[in-house]
């Protein structure tokens, strides 16, 4: 347990900005040599005026002449090397600083450290505070900023402790720094733990009342996906800004409840009159619309943000083109990234993402070429989004030269997220065995998500043995995921192997884990539809049911063979039907061709990946019925057009 101490008022912050430093004092108290004649000439000021100009050399010249510089001249200064990003002009400027005795001037200190962060020179920063006789507040907080946005959480966390035992009390910003390096580096359960403890004493303290420092928590809690802590902390919020409402909402967006960021959202619209949503709250929006497929509330909000002014802002648009593709609308998305003056490379990994979530490998990765053409720099996300696309298309070759590019064209080492789509990409085209070589083969921990995209493979070509050993791993890295144990008992059954789908069923109950409830959702005139199972109250259930038991009964005289394997329980083949009957995408299939009209496209969100029976229930379903039915699943779209999948089967 940490010890801590009563902070003292501070000045009122904004939010992201750096700490506050200490009060300057008046140029004439820094004077070092009061002997000097009053005649001698005093440059500072024509240094100050070079360093706005930009000659910062010539004003290191003048700098040398200059007897007796004020602590003014040597911030300018300071903050010219940041802008020059000169870490040798800094150094030099560091050693002249020293050499006149302003070393331990704690105002001068914080900005020393603050450059040196700015000019990814950490160590220097350390060696400023490490030197420093005398550090307040303020020099802590500098030091502890400059690590957390470097990376270095649990270093801050280390400081903070050594701070609160020698007694000196936070300030509002040291609050901020701290809850922020909790999730600085990995989000582990122990930093969480820290962060509540921080919380704990902020509020024993009757800091509540701080907008900036109940923000900071909200988003603490998002990343570690403590939606319901983060939910409370924002619900008891006395007051709110543009930012608080937009962290909680992209805790909702981030972290699967893109109904309550979509609720969330026109609620603020209501309440707040006097604070318009910026561009980080619309890309939450935006988010949240892909998320659920809602085209339509999509084109509301798009419309929001050409009259707003917002369609400048580079995050907003890729935001933009992220929502048309995962609504299904990839052309829109396209004209949107044909009509930008400027591209960064999210925009450019946008529409790489989006062209491999439909599943046009090739031409994902012509846009990965022409991006390089154009001289842009791939970043390790693109990498991602590119392997990512080649794995839904079975481009199997051309993703193995792209992943050995990486490191010798490029320099990206790849991460655990490069391998594993690697492993993916290897596994869906059946070749587990290579797939299992490059896990033993990494240089790095493999982590969950390699073991996991093993796992998913292992599904769809039911390899037990594999399946095994992955999950052997899975159960250790994360034993409270319930997805793990129901994907071994699916290979289990498709293999027929009932004693083993009881055993792992009986490790679900032992350990009180709960499989996620399939569920899609569906957009009718701007309102969103959930389904869960026939179970869940919808005034149109027992129409939605009768309309499924017709379709199937007529599909089967078509050719229509339900999937029954998908049903993991020993059961009759008429009952497993029955059960297939009720898995939620076919009822919103069903909602959706009640509600529709005639030549609209229905299109459907499911949180888990697409079972065999339902993705050859909806091929029939659009020969049979003539429509156009999306759905997109956890990993990709499938386009449903006269009986035929876009996905040409292979998902």
């Amino acid at each position: 347990m940490w010890a801590f101490h009563t902070p003292q008022p501070t000045q009122p912050p904004s939010l992201f900005n750096p700490p506050p430093t200490p009060p300057k004092l008046p140029s004439s108290s820094l004077t070092l040599n009061p002997s000097i004649s009053n005649s001698t000439p005093n440059h500072n000021q024509l240094i100050q005026s070079l360093c706005k100009q930009g000659d910062l050399k010539q004003a290191f010249k003048l700098l040398s002449r200059e007897p007796n510089p004020s602590q003014r001249t040597y911030e300018v200064l300071i903050l010219s090397c940041a802008d020059q990003n000169s870490l040798s002009l800094a150094q030099s400027l560091h050693s002249h600083i020293s050499e006149n005795g302003f070393d331990q001037d704690p105002f001068l200190v914080t900005k020393l450290i603050s450059v040196y962060a700015a000019l990814d020179s950490l160590d220097d920063a350390r060696k400023v505070f490490d030197k420093t006789r005398k550090r307040t507040i303020f020099v802590w907080n500098a030091l502890f900023r400059a690590l957390t946005l470097a990376g270095f959480g649990e270093e801050v966390l280390g400081l903070y402790r050594k701070m609160n035992r020698i007694g000196l009390p936070s300030d509002r910003f040291t609050y901020t720094y701290v809850l922020k390096a909790c999730v600085a580096s990995e989000c582990m359960v122990s930093l969480l733990n820290k962060g509540k403890e921080i919380h704990a004493h902020i509020l024993r303290h009757g800091l509540e009342g701080y907008v900036h420092i109940m923000t900071t928590l909200v988003d603490m809690y998002a990343r570690f996906g403590c939606v319901a802590h983060a939910s409370f902390v924002f619900e008891k919020m006395p007051v709110r800004n543009v930012v608080s409402w937009s962290a909680m909402m992209a805790c909702y967006a981030k972290n699967g409840k893109p109904f309550e960021a979509l609720e969330l959202f026109r609620e603020m619209m209501i309440e707040t009159q006097d604070s318009a949503p910026n561009s980080v709250t619309m890309v939450s929006v935006l988010q949240a619309c892909a998320a659920l497929s809602a085209l339509e509330q999509g084109k509301l909000v798009h419309a929001y943000i050409l009259r707003r002014g917002l369609d400048s802002v580079l995050p907003v648009i890729s935001a933009l083109i992220t929502m048309y593709a995962r609504c299904g609308e990839l052309e829109l998305g396209q004209r949107i990234f044909d009509q930008m003056e400027k591209r960064d490379v999210v925009s450019w990994n946008s529409l790489i993402s989006s062209y491999g979530l439909h599943g046009y490998g090739k031409k994902a990765m012509q846009i990965f070429q022409e991006m390089i053409h154009q001289g842009v720099s791939p970043s390790p996300i693109t990498f991602v989004s590119v392997l990512g696309a080649c794995s839904h298309a079975g481009l199997v070759e051309e993703g193995k030269k792209l992943f050995d590019s990486m490191r010798k064209e490029h320099g990206i080492h790849p991460s655990v997220e490069h391998y594993a789509c690697m492993v993916d990409l290897l596994g869906r085209a059946n070749r587990l065995e290579e797939a299992a070589k490059i896990i033993d083969e990494m240089r790095i921990e493999p982590g969950a998500k390699v073991w996991g995209s093993l796992l998913g493979s292992c599904r769809i070509h039911c390899n037990v043995e594999l399946a095994e050993r992955a999950s052997h791993r899975l159960f250790q890295l994360e034993p409270h995921s319930a997805g793990n144990y129901v994907l071994l008992a699916d290979i289990y059954a498709e293999a027929e192997m009932w004693d083993d789908v009881k055993r792992v069923r009986k490790l679900l109950e032992t350990r009180s884990l709960q499989k996620v409830a399939g569920r899609s959702w569906i957009e009718v005139r701007r309102k969103m539809y959930s389904f869960v199972s026939v179970d869940e109250p919808n005034p149109q259930i027992e129409l939605i049911q009768s309309l499924l038991i017709k379709l199937a009964a007529e599909m089967k005289e078509k050719g229509y063979s339900p999937q029954t394997k998908v049903v993991l329980y020993d059961l009759d083949e008429s009952e497993k039907e029955r059960i297939l009957l009720g898995h939620s995408e076919k009822l919103a299939v069903a909602f959706g061709l009640i509600n529709t009209k005639k030549g609209e496209t229905i299109r459907i969100t499911k949180n888990l990946r697409l079972c065999e029976d339902c993705h050859s229930f909806t091929k029939f379903i659009s020969k049979f019925t003539n429509k156009e039915i999306l759905v997109r699943d956890v990993n990709r779209f499938h386009h449903f057009q006269n009986g035929v999948c876009s996905c040409g089967d292979y998902w």
